[in-house]
């Protein structure tokens, strides 16, 4: 059975620096070690170091070295350099998800839905079908993901959604908008948790939460780069006899297209494979590169050893993610922590516009909401980080979402536009922490197979959400929405209690295997190490993050 070596404070440079750290005096020791910075900890470690030897058909095998060690310097100068080629563009797919995705919101305030012939009804069901095929379109996507390798899969997404966006600028009425709803969220479903399995090959557990951090500023920064956009663009109304909206739909459907295509040539399959026509014969890192890479992650996470980057899931490994009831309390805080923001998010354009302001004005108006959500965004996350928790810190949504709910929905009638715009942005302005709650997913699955599955399963969750979201707001109920806003605070105290709720049992799981650990000799726990066939977050010597 393979050891697994300790999530410590600094990174281990090497087997005798793990050693020291831990206390083992020879390779057969066993050592209870106490939480890492990423929460997840495997309480044992030591034995031997060749039994973290990695499957033989792992991409970064020629690389793996037990006894390999280096300086904290030159992992440093690596991170920035995996920062710089792999993050960076990441987050530039990740702006192309959202242009797409999000645009419609820009076109809202164009007259729309008004030149289509539809209702509010009509664009809520819509974003259903949306909401719909993106959810079922999750799991088969990290299928095929994990099989032709997220540097693969992803480039197809982007150039064969960009297509179907770009076809938006010749919709006709409702059923067009619903086929095309239905077949942007059926090809862009997975692209998120896709990415994320792919960031996971270069970062270990400790690093990964500020990078996603990153992905989702690019995600709200988008929204105020398009609403520039828009501003210019939604001026062409009238250009070739063609309505603004079309035109924002094919411009920037076209830009996807054109960065999922380079996509497909810039992105190396993994640390060790960065060698290409497009990215130099010698690759972006040399031997002694690859080297720190391989092993710092496998000495952060040896499950990530445990399967090739092009290696499929089997229906075995996919049914025991899904019964893997220690994921449920995370899963069940997808389903509902968005809700509350959801709505609004979805009809800000449209509040705005109903406030007064005419298309050009309501676009500019959307940005301070998207500035706070990105300040919010990278501040929690960091503090999550700093003090360790991620549930509790993950309460600050909720606490901050009821008060503004409960204004809306006492707001008088005749009260100020700039009242009610200070409300709703402050609201869509709310404390972002699907990065945190991500990244917990990943560092409770405990294993790559059940991270891939688990990923796609949280995914899902937060789609579900959204499609109970995008029906709280109905057309009898606008324009203060008065009967919505009363749902979406009962969803909120549930969400709160839901926080919670996951805190506590993780604290339970966690003393509850400290006991059983605790009890044990040392003779014992180096039987059960090499003994047991538990995976994963099953160990008895498994601690989970919260």
């Amino acid at each position: 059975m393979a050891t697994e070596y300790p999530n410590s404070a600094a990174p281990l440079q090497s087997k005798s620096d793990y050693d020291a750290k831990s206390g083992n005096t020879s390779d057969n020791e066993t050592q209870v070690l106490a939480t890492g910075n990423n929460g997840v900890t495997f309480a044992s470690a030591g034995l031997k170091a060749r039994q973290n030897r990695p499957v033989d058909s792992y991409e970064g095998i020629h690389r793996f070295d037990p006894d390999f060690e280096w300086e904290p310097e030159e992992e440093k100068r690596i991170v920035r350099k995996i920062d710089k080629r792999i993050c960076t563009w990441v987050c530039l797919m990740f702006f192309a998800l959202q242009l797409d995705r999000g645009n419609i919101s820009q076109a809202l305030s164009d007259n729309l839905l008004k030149d289509l012939h539809m209702t509010t009804n009509d664009y809520n069901t819509g974003q259903t079908i949306f909401f719909l095929t993106f959810l079922f379109a999750e799991l088969p996507s990290q299928l095929i993901s994990k099989k032709l390798g997220p540097d693969n899969w992803i480039p197809i997404q982007m150039v064969s959604w960009s297509l179907v966006a770009s076809m938006q600028a010749f919709l006709s009425g409702r059923t067009t908008f619903f086929v095309c709803r239905a077949l942007l969220g059926m090809i862009e479903g997975g692209f998120i948790a896709d990415n994320i399995l792919y960031l996971s090959y270069f970062y270990t557990g400790w690093e990964l939460p500020a990078r996603l951090s990153c992905f989702w500023v690019a995600y709200q920064a988008t929204q105020i780069i398009s609403a520039f956009m828009a501003f210019g663009i939604l001026r062409l109304r009238g250009l070739h006899g063609m309505e603004g909206w079309r035109w924002l739909f094919a411009l920037e459907g076209m830009l996807t297209g054109v960065i999922g295509i380079i996509s497909y040539f810039y992105l190396p399959p993994s640390p060790t494979q960065t060698a290409s026509k497009f990215r130099g014969k010698d690759g972006w890192f040399n031997e002694r590169e690859e080297k720190i890479m391989v092993n710092r992650i496998l000495r952060d996470d040896p499950s990530k050893g445990g399967m090739h980057n092009r290696q499929a899931l089997s229906l075995t490994m996919l049914w025991d993610t899904l019964k893997d009831y220690h994921m449920w309390p995370i899963f069940l805080i997808g389903l509902v922590w968005l809700i509350p923001t959801s709505p609004m998010s979805s009809y800000l354009t449209l509040q705005i516009r109903s406030l007064g302001f005419g298309t050009l004005e309501t676009n500019l108006l959307t940005i301070p909401a998207y500035v706070l959500f990105i300040i919010q965004l990278l501040f929690w996350t960091w503090v999550s980080e700093k003090l360790n928790q991620r549930f509790l810190v993950g309460l600050v949504s909720q606490v901050w979402n009821l008060p503004l709910l409960v204004a809306l929905e006492l707001l008088p009638v005749k009260a100020s536009p700039w009242v009610r715009w200070t409300l709703c942005t402050l609201l869509v302005g709310s404390p972002y922490v699907h990065a945190i709650l991500v990244a917990i997913t990943s560092r409770n699955a405990g294993a790559v197979r059940t991270r891939t599955v688990a990923s796609a399963l949280y995914n899902m969750c937060v789609q579900a959400g959204a499609i109970i979201a995008q029906n709280i707001y109905r057309e009898d109920d606008k324009p203060l929405y008065r009967r919505g806003n009363k749902v979406l605070i009962g969803i909120s105290v549930y969400s709160f209690f839901a926080f919670v709720g996951a805190k506590l049992y993780y604290v339970h799981i966690n003393k509850k295997r400290e006991a059983i650990w605790s009890k044990m000799d040392k003779t014992e726990k180096e039987h059960y190490l090499e003994t047991t066939t538990d995976k994963g977050n099953k160990r008895l010597d498994f601690r989970f993050a919260h």
